[in-house]
C-alpha cells in the first residue's frame, strides 16, 4: 500500500540565507513538527495511543504499519476510501474529533438551530470544537482552550523565530500568529500573512476543513515552511492583475459577480522545506489558496501559493507515466509541465472568484455554510473548471500564449486520472469525477475503441463554459439539494474510467516527500 507513494527528496535552496534567518527557519520547522501530533488528535481521539502501540511493535509488519500510519496520519488508507489497515480500529469518524464521539449529527444540527446568531457563528466557526459540559449539554470550546498546551509551545517557537529574523513583515506575521494561537482571533495574523514579503514564506495554523465531513466547518492544523522563488514569482504575478476582468466576464448572471474583489491578490511560487499536519497526509498538496476566512477574502483578497518542487516531483513521477496509459497516442505529446503548473495556479486563483458571501431567503450567509458537507467537492470542481475558463479567456485576449490551448485541456485530462486515484471520498477526487463525467456526457472528452481517452477540441471549450455556469450558479443560490444531486449523478467512477484506473496499478499515485533541507537544519 505504501509503495503507491514514490519517495522523493524535496529540497530548497537556502544557500543565500544569513545565519540568523537559517536559525529562524529551524525554529519554524520545530514549530511545524508540533502540528503533526496535534493533527492526529484532531482526526481521532484514539490516534495517539495507537501510535504508541505501533512504535513498540518492532516486527517487520509492525514497522510497515507504522510507516503507513505516519503517511496517512491515522489508521485509514486515504487512497482506499478510508479503509482501515490496522486490525481493531473503528471506521474513520466523519466528524473527526471536532464533535463529541457519541453525538449524532442530528443532535448537533438541532442544537445549532437553537443558538442566537452570535453563538451560532462561534459554534460553526473554524476555530472551535463542540464538546459536552458537565451536565451533558453541547458547548463550543475555542481551539486556544482545547489545544492549549500544544498551541502555547508553537506560539513560543514562533516568537523565538520572530526575534531572530531581520525581515520586518516576517517578524510581524510570526508575532501576530503567535498571538492568534493563544487568543483564538486569527484575523490580524491572516492580514499580516497576506502582506508578507520575505525570503522565508511560512503558513502555519488551522486552515482547511476537509476533515470535518459533517459540515466542513472545522479547520485542521497544518504548516508549510517554504522558501520563496523570486524569479518564478515575478513571472506569475501578472495574473493577479487580471482577476477583476475575469470576474466581470464569468458566465453567470451579473448579479452573482463581485464588482470589487479584495485589493490584494498576491501570488507566491515557493519550494517546500517542511510541511506537517493537514499539509502532509496522504496525497501531497501542489498549491493552496488562503486564508479561508470570508472576512479577509472580501476585504483583502487571498494569497495563492504554488509549491514548485512538489509539483515538479508529481509531474515527473506520476503525471507523465499516467498519460502514457490513459491518453490516446495523439494526445500524449501535449502533456507538458507548463500547462500543469499554470492550471494549478489558475485553480488557486479561481477559489477567490465567484460566489462566496451570498443571500438565501433574505438571510446573509456563505456558500460554505449553505452547501455543508458538499462544499469542498463542489468548490474544488469550481476551481478546476473555472480555471480552464479563465485560461482560455486570457488566451483569447492575448494575455497568455495561444499555444496553451493545445496543451491545457489534454494536460488537465491526464491530471483528472491522477486526482481520481486519490479516491472519490476525497474532495479533489470527487471534484474531478464530476468534471470528467460532464465532459463525457457532453462530448468534450471521448473514449476510443482501445479504451484510451482524448480531448474533443470542438466541444471542450463550450463544456467548460457550461459547467462553470452550472456550478457557480448552484453556489450563488446556496443550492444544497442541487449539490447533493450533482455529486450523486456525476461524482462517481464509471466503468471506462475504472478500466484505465485498473491499468495504472504500476504507476505511483503520489509522492512521499523526504524533507532533506529541513534535516540539514537540525
Amino acid at each position: 500500500m505504501a509503495a503507491r507513494f514514490a519517495p522523493v527528496d524535496l529540497s530548497a535552496d537556502i544557500s543565500t540565507l544569513p545565519a540568523n534567518e537559517r536559525q529562524a527557519l529551524a525554529k519554524l520547522v520545530a514549530a511545524a513538527r508540533v502540528f503533526d501530533a496535534l493533527y492526529l488528535r484532531q482526526m481521532w481521539a484514539g490516534n495517539e495511543s495507537l501510535l504508541l502501540t505501533l512504535l513498540r511493535d518492532r516486527s517487520e509488519l509492525g514497522q510497515e504499519r507504522l510507516h503507513y500510519f505516519l503517511l496517512n496520519k491515522g489508521p485509514w488508507s486515504r487512497l482506499d476510501d478510508n479503509e482501515a489497515f490496522i486490525p481493531g480500529v473503528p471506521a474513520k469518524p466523519a466528524q473527526a474529533n471536532f464533535y463529541p464521539a457519541a453525538a449524532p449529527r442530528e443532535e448537533v444540527e438541532a442544537w445549532l438551530n437553537t443558538l442566537s446568531p452570535a453563538d451560532r457563528t462561534r459554534a460553526t466557526g473554524f476555530f472551535t470544537t463542540i464538546r459536552r459540559d458537565v451536565s451533558g449539554q453541547l458547548m463550543a470550546v475555542p481551539y486556544s482552550v482545547e489545544y492549549q498546551g500544544e498551541l502555547a509551545e508553537v506560539a513560543g517557537l514562533l516568537r523565538e523565530a520572530a526575534a531572530l529574523t531581520a525581515q520586518p513583515t516576517l517578524k510581524a506575521y510570526l508575532t501576530a500568529r503567535a498571538d492568534a494561537l493563544v487568543s483564538n482571533d486569527y484575523y490580524a495574523s491572516d492580514v499580516a500573512w497576506m502582506e508578507l514579503e520575505a525570503s522565508i514564506e511560512p503558513t502555519i495554523g488551522p486552515y482547511e476543513v476537509y476533515e470535518d465531513e459533517w459540515f466542513n466547518y472545522k479547520a485542521a492544523f497544518e504548516a508549510f515552511i517554504t522558501i520563496r522563488d523570486d524569479a518564478e514569482t515575478a513571472k506569475l504575478e501578472r495574473f493577479g492583475g487580471e482577476l477583476q476582468e475575469i470576474e466581470n466576464n464569468l458566465p453567470i448572471d451579473p448579479a452573482f459577480r463581485n464588482p470589487k474583489l479584495g485589493a490584494l491578490a498576491p501570488i507566491r511560487v515557493v519550494n517546500t522545506v517542511f510541511s506537517s499536519g493537514d499539509a502532509n497526509r496522504g496525497v501531497q498538496t501542489a498549491a493552496f489558496n488562503l486564508p479561508n476566512d470570508e472576512r479577509v477574502v472580501s476585504e483583502k483578497g487571498s494569497k495563492r501559493v504554488m509549491l514548485k518542487n512538489n509539483q515538479d516531483a508529481k509531474f515527473r513521477m506520476v503525471l507523465q507515466p499516467i498519460s502514457k496509459v490513459a491518453l490516446a497516442a495523439g494526445d500524449q505529446g501535449h502533456v507538458v509541465f507548463d500547462a500543469f503548473f499554470t492550471h494549478i495556479l489558475m485553480h488557486e486563483l479561481m477559489h477567490g472568484l465567484g460566489p462566496h458571501n451570498i443571500t438565501v431567503g433574505g438571510r446573509a450567509t456563505t456558500v460554505r455554510q449553505e452547501l455543508k458537507e458538499t462544499y469542498s467537492a463542489i468548490e474544488e470542481a469550481k476551481a478546476d473548471i473555472s480555471g480552464l475558463f479563465a485560461l482560455r479567456f486570457l488566451v483569447d485576449r492575448g494575455k497568455v500564449d495561444a499555444s496553451l490551448t493545445r496543451t491545457m485541456y489534454t494536460t488537465f485530462l491526464a491530471s483528472i486520472f491522477r486526482s481520481l486515484r486519490f479516491g472519490i471520498n476525497e474532495a479533489h477526487g470527487r471534484g474531478v469525477a464530476i468534471q470528467l463525467n460532464y465532459f463525457l456526457d457532453h462530448g468534450g472528452v471521448r473514449v476510443a475503441a482501445d479504451g484510451t481517452f482524448a480531448v474533443n477540441p470542438d466541444r471542450i471549450h463550450q463544456n467548460v463554459i457550461d459547467l462553470t455556469r452550472d456550478i457557480m450558479t448552484l453556489q450563488a443560490v446556496g443550492g444544497y439539494q442541487d449539490a447533493v444531486e450533482m455529486i450523486q449523478r456525476l461524482g462517481v467512477v464509471r466503468p471506462p474510467v475504472q478500466a484505465i484506473l485498473d491499468k495504472l496499478a504500476g504507476v505511483p499515485v503520489d509522492i512521499e516527500p523526504r524533507f532533506v533541507t529541513a534535516e540539514q537544519l537540525q
